[in-house]
């Protein structure tokens, strides 16, 4: 079983996008006991850019300042984070940081990673009890059922290895909601009052019916079939590849994803001159030259990727209820197994995943849905505080954490990136007729095979 985790650490990933001088630990006001505890001079953090540094910045009580270039952040007892950033595009971050893991062991103290970020799609890869490269949070001094016990449950089971034990934590929940343009809205059905339109969206079956309403106006229901990917990916029943097994497994969530999106083209509720997402054409249909109506997207998605792609006034989006609750992203902090700082480790993991009152510094400074369930519901019934502008005043918590509270993790395995992203290469282009379905099918085959060398089969769901 390690040989097979090595070999998935090890993998080259292609990604398609998208933590101390001798003397007392940091202060308690975040959670860590008042020990003194030697620890290094340098926390180590590994990141895929700045998100997590600014999070830092913002609510941990121990920076005093950060270099001009960001690579240094300076706490008030002279320890220094430094800030390892590699960006996530062609797997540089994970070839990067697995290199770093892979030495961790013979490293100079002042050189181990001390903390590092994963994402959803690729967390178990790390959390993973047989590649022991993230502590259990309960090594550094944090109960979960204690200290943790206010975080929207799927978020610890991501981040929790096979046997249950919780090996991160984030500060983000990303809950996905319809956001949808209010002037095609009104239109196409006389309204864009969001109680109105999640009626018109509140299922499959239903928006399917809208999406001929919308068509006979000249209008997009979404502007990819990789938009409703996520919704599908989150629904399957079995991972893609059961622990201790080399069989990659494609549930049958999947192949209706493949059904339904060659449906929907074909019947033209889809651009077809859209062709994925994080592209040109992509970005393009958040204009307001585009006939798309609506998206699939967390709150992040609304911040960093819908606002800076429109080119109008504030005021012309507004969000509602999903046809399907899904959960889409997230940032999970990890203590690196042999980290030199696990006080401060333990601090700034508190400081940024168990605080309310941080978590809510963070939402209303970054637009971040973050990770308690108390402060979510405060914040989705405080429209003084948490309207958005681009909104159009609209508070979107309001339907994002009724979502939150309803997301059923699917089941996750250390090859869950590789699969998401081949599966909608493979298949992206049978749904835009340049090859069959048995080719796509072998192009998966063939591509997850080079990806990850150990796996030896492929499953397809009848």
């Amino acid at each position: 079983m390690r040989k097979q985790v090595m070999a998935v650490l090890l993998a080259a990933v292609t990604v398609t996008g998208l933590l101390s001088g001798c003397g007392s630990s940091p202060s308690s006001d975040s959670g860590s006991d008042s020990a003194t505890v030697e620890e290094g001079k340098v926390i180590n953090i590994y990141s895929w850019n700045d998100e997590f540094r600014t999070r830092v910045e913002a609510i941990y009580p121990e920076v005093e300042k950060t270099s001009t270039d960001g690579t240094v952040t300076t706490l008030k007892d002279g320890t220094e984070i430094h800030w390892i950033i590699n960006p996530n595009q062609d797997g540089v971050y994970q070839q990067k940081l697995d290199e770093a893991l892979l030495k961790q062991a013979d490293a100079a103290p002042d050189d181990k990673v001390d903390i590092f970020l994963s994402e959803t799609d690729y967390v178990y890869k790390y959390s993973d009890a047989d590649a022991g490269v993230a502590m259990p949070l309960e090594e550094l001094g944090i109960d979960p059922s204690k200290d943790l016990t206010d975080q929207y449950e799927f978020t610890k089971t991501t981040a929790s290895d096979q046997n249950g034990v919780q090996r991160g934590s984030t500060w983000q929940c990303c809950p996905g909601l319809l956001v949808y343009r209010r002037d095609i809205a009104k239109d196409v059905f006389g309204t864009d009052d969001p109680e109105v339109i999640g009626e018109k969206v509140k299922d499959w079956d239903t928006l399917k019916g809208t999406a001929e309403e919308l068509k006979a106006k000249g209008y997009y229901t979404f502007s990819s079939y990789a938009d409703t990917f996520r919704l599908y990916g989150n629904s399957i029943e079995q991972p893609w590849v059961t622990t201790g097994e080399s069989v990659v497994k494609v549930d049958q969530k999947i192949m209706d994803w493949i059904n339904d999106s060659k449906e929907w083209l074909d019947a033209g509720y889809f651009d077809k001159t859209v062709k994925g997402q994080w592209n040109d054409d992509w970005n393009k249909a958040m204009s307001s030259s585009s006939k798309v109506f609506a998206f699939l997207l967390p709150a992040w998605g609304i911040d960093f990727t819908l606002n800076p792609n429109w080119d109008g006034e504030d005021g012309a989006w507004a969000v509602t209820n999903p046809p399907q609750e899904y959960n889409w992203g997230g940032s999970y902090i990890h203590a690196a197994t042999g980290t030199d700082n696990p006080e401060h480790v333990k601090d700034i993991i508190l400081a940024l995943t168990a605080n309310k009152d941080n978590l809510l510094k963070i939402s209303k400074e970054y637009s971040d849905f973050t990770n308690t369930q108390s402060g979510m519901r405060e914040a989705a019934t405080d429209d003084a505080n948490f309207a958005s502008d681009f909104l159009g005043g609209q508070n979107a918590y309001k339907y994002f954490a009724p979502v939150a509270e309803n997301i059923k993790i699917a089941p996750l395995s250390a090859y869950d990136q590789g699969c998401v992203e081949l599966i909608q290469n493979s298949f992206g282009d049978y749904l835009q007729d340049k090859i069959d379905f048995d080719k796509a099918k072998s192009n998966f085959e063939t591509a997850i095979k080079e990806r990850y060398p150990d796996i030896t089969e492929v499953q397809w769901a009848e």
